[in-house]
């Protein structure tokens, strides 16, 4: 499988604190990828390295071989990436609808994959539910044209029947040949078979392999 974005050598530090230790994470395209650990473990860190949200005290990104540790965030966007944080993750102070129109692709597939979002197309999306956030921000990605997905907990705050949607959209993303990186604090339920997962602690790696090895080991 060709990598589509990797992290190499990667150290993150805020201030004093040393978040990332050398982390070496390559994503590969049409691939599921979950990065799991405990609160402070690092996965959200490595997020905003491969977004450029975060920048890296020494190492590099590369995309597709080229080196895009300097690119901006917005520029790594341009070229194709999406990023979906836990928070912050939509206009609070703007409708459902607006949020939705400042996507490119057409707003339809959102209410289609997400049809509970139908009814509050004229709420600002600041009084919205955090499951219904959570929603509204993957639509989002959705209907972004993106050969790179990253996604903090996508999961967060949702009922088991939406959780169960939400991944199996992710998957298909990958299905299409998308490279897909979740964060999560455990492995979700229902990961298609080759998904790859890597375990942090304490910004290293603590397992790296098949989703399916990981939680036979547990």
């Amino acid at each position: 499988m060709s990598v589509e974005i990797s992290l190499c050598s990667a150290h993150v530090r805020y201030g004093p604190l040393e978040a990332l230790h050398g982390l070496d994470l390559p994503v590969p395209s049409a691939t599921v990828t979950v990065l799991v650990g405990r609160n402070g473990s690092g996965r959200t860190t490595a997020l905003r390295a491969l977004a450029g949200t975060v920048p890296l005290a020494s190492g590099t990104v590369l995309w597709r071989g080229t080196d895009v540790t300097r690119l901006h965030a917005h520029d790594r966007a341009r070229r194709g990436l999406c990023f979906v944080p836990d928070l912050r993750a939509v206009y609070a102070t703007l409708t459902v609808a607006e949020n939705l129109e400042l996507a490119p692709g057409d707003p339809d597939r959102a209410m289609e994959a997400y049809p509970e979002l139908a009814p509050l197309l004229a709420r600002p999306a600041g009084t919205l539910s955090g499951g219904e956030r959570r929603m509204l921000a993957l639509s989002r990605a959705l209907l972004t044209p993106a050969r790179v997905v990253l996604v903090d907990e996508p999961a967060l705050g949702m009922s088991p029947a939406v959780s169960s949607r939400t991944y199996a959209l992710l998957t298909s993303l990958a299905g299409a040949g998308g490279a897909v990186v979740l964060a999560e604090q455990r492995p979700p339920p229902g990961l298609p078979p080759g998904t790859l997962l890597h375990e942090l602690r304490r910004g290293s790696l603590a397992f790296s392999g098949e989703a399916a090895e990981f939680t036979a080991g547990r």
